[in-house]
């Protein structure tokens, strides 16, 4: 199985961010903000959006001679035997705060081993996750989570899960001509979330985006009901643009 070769821009955010965070590791006293745009080489305004993450992540702090040095979640996350532990914590409070931001149920979710897993989900009153009234596994051809998964294989490798699982027609609007399907898939741009306009369930819209670390195949998704439908692409927009931190979790 092959990924596609085009990145996302949170992608490219996160090579940044590790840049930076090795760039720090690498001064026991700390480094000031002149000093890391020198060694990065990334302007300062670029540098300062991705300090002023890494602060909020707890990955890098900032003492009282205005130098970074490495923050207490960077710690945790390389702490071997604690880092399980230490991501799962991370990547829940991360989800619920994009749950509580955009109003939507989040979902993270990889591809692996030729399936579909949903890794975890946030959810609440106001932001219920989807009924999965039919396996997601089976249903990857009508979700935007099994479309996002799908669309960072190549072309043999999305043949090969297709060969595997039907493409049911689930709702009106579901994709079932395999063709179709692998032609629109060809078509998605990498930066541009999937949508899923009611394909999977009546009475609920979705929309997804590339979380990539390494050679892994994943993706952070939302679900609305249609109601809010009007609200599903500028919600995808800033998953989109939030999607760093997760991004940086995985691949720390």
């Amino acid at each position: 199985m092959a990924l596609r070769p085009e990145p996302t821009a949170p992608f490219h955010s996160v090579q940044y961010a590790l840049r930076v965070l090795e760039s720090v590791a690498g001064h026991r006293d700390g480094a000031n903000e002149e000093q890391l745009s020198r060694e990065t080489g990334l302007p300062s305004g670029h540098l300062s959006h991705l300090l002023l993450m890494l602060r909020r992540e707890g990955y890098l702090e900032q003492v009282s001679d205005g130098s970074y040095v490495v923050g207490e979640g960077l710690v945790l996350l390389g702490s071997g035997g604690g880092r399980e532990r230490a991501l799962r914590e991370r990547l829940d409070r991360t989800l619920s705060e994009l749950r509580d931001a955009l109003g939507a149920a989040i979902y993270l979710s990889r591809y692996a081993d030729g399936e579909l897993e949903v890794l975890q989900t946030s959810q609440s009153d106001t932001a219920p996750l989807v009924n999965e009234w039919v396996d997601f596994r089976s249903a990857v051809h009508a979700t935007a989570i099994g479309k996002c998964l799908l669309g960072q294989l190549d072309h043999d490798g999305r043949r090969d899960h297709l060969s595997r699982h039907r493409t049911a027609r689930l709702t009106s609007r579901t994709i079932t001509d395999e063709r179709l399907l692998l032609n629109t898939l060809a078509q998605q741009p990498p930066t541009v979330p999937v949508l899923d306009l009611q394909e999977y369930a009546v009475g609920t819209v979705c929309a997804a985006v590339p979380v990539t670390a390494g050679a892994s195949v994943g993706c952070l998704a939302l679900s609305l009901p249609v109601e809010n439908a009007h609200r599903l692409r500028k919600s995808a927009e800033a998953l989109n643009r939030r999607a760093a931190p997760v991004m940086l979790s995985l691949a720390i």
